[in-house]
């Protein structure tokens, strides 16, 4: 049974602490994902906030760039909201994808997909940690570990293949030919367990419960969070962390806002994607929750 550590407290130093009792050694180079955020977005975990667990460890920070319109969709766009949000004042940080080509993992048992195309700056790093911020998602219903494995760690044209259920890498055809949905969240589940099978293990996730809004730090008209703050996890498994957020979630029956956020998780399937990507044998959602 995988183990979940969960604090309620949310703090920089609290991460940290979550983070040592996981009790995980990530081996050689460290890239640390997370979302940069998009310009506008309010709700974004802080490069500030993430400082103290990215400088624990000497890890560096890694990002790719998007497959929609907007501020991160190219590398010279993305460099200048990296700068306006602060990330490189804190954090030397890598665009995985700044420069071609991809690196491609094979997926010989997708069921979507059969190759991730990731930033080839992935290839550098021997562990990785994923800092997610827990929130809902306009297409996926929900983001956490597994979106930062599959949609985070993807390139540009990546990004595109997994929304497009592998037909196309375009950027300006992708959404013209997206996916039916659950072919999309299958396909996400593809590419997380290309990511996790590519660092043999050597992963840890942390997963932030904090201004929980319905939409995605990727959007830049995001409504405000509707939820409580809940709390940190931390786990070795993502499939684990994923359902335990969830779960949370379900369980916050005094939260006004948890209805709404459940509808958008429900209406998009989004727990579809924990479900295929256990049965890709990454994770289990089979676990015990222990707070620290």
């Amino acid at each position: 049974m995988a183990k979940v550590y969960f604090c309620k407290e949310i703090t920089p130093e609290k991460v940290c602490g979550l983070f040592d009792t996981v009790g995980k050694l990530l081996p050689g180079k460290i890239a640390v994902k997370v979302h940069s955020g998009e310009k506008g977005n309010q709700n974004f975990l802080r490069p500030e906030f993430w400082k103290p667990m990215v400088e624990k460890i000497n890890g560096t920070v890694v990002e790719c760039n998007t497959a929609y319109p907007g501020a991160r969709n190219s590398t010279v766009k993305h460099k200048e909201l990296i700068e306006y949000h602060g990330w490189n004042k804190c954090f030397e940080l890598d665009l995985m994808d700044e420069e071609g080509p991809d690196a491609v993992l094979n997926i010989p048992d997708g069921k979507i997909i059969k190759e991730n195309f990731v930033g080839k700056n992935l290839m550098n790093y021997r562990s990785m940690l994923v800092l997610a911020h827990f929130k809902g998602h306009p297409m996926g219903g929900y983001g956490g570990a597994l979106k930062q494995l599959s949609i985070g760690c993807a390139s540009s044209e990546g990004k595109a293949y997994i929304h497009s259920g592998g037909t196309t890498k375009d950027q300006k055809l992708v959404w013209k030919q997206c996916a039916e949905q659950n072919r999309f969240l299958e396909a996400m589940a593809d590419a997380a367990s290309s990511v996790t099978r590519h660092f043999g293990g050597n992963i840890v996730y942390i997963n932030v419960m904090k201004n929980i809004s319905v939409d995605c730090d990727c959007c830049a008209v995001a409504e405000d969070p509707c939820m409580r703050d809940i709390g940190i996890l931390a786990s070795t498994d993502p499939v684990a962390i994923d359902r335990a957020c969830l779960d949370l979630v379900y369980a916050a029956t005094d939260d006004p806002g948890q209805k709404h956020f459940i509808e958008r998780v429900e209406s998009r399937n989004g727990a579809h994607t924990i479900e295929a990507a256990e049965a890709l044998g990454i994770g289990s959602t089979k676990y015990e929750l222990i707070e620290v």
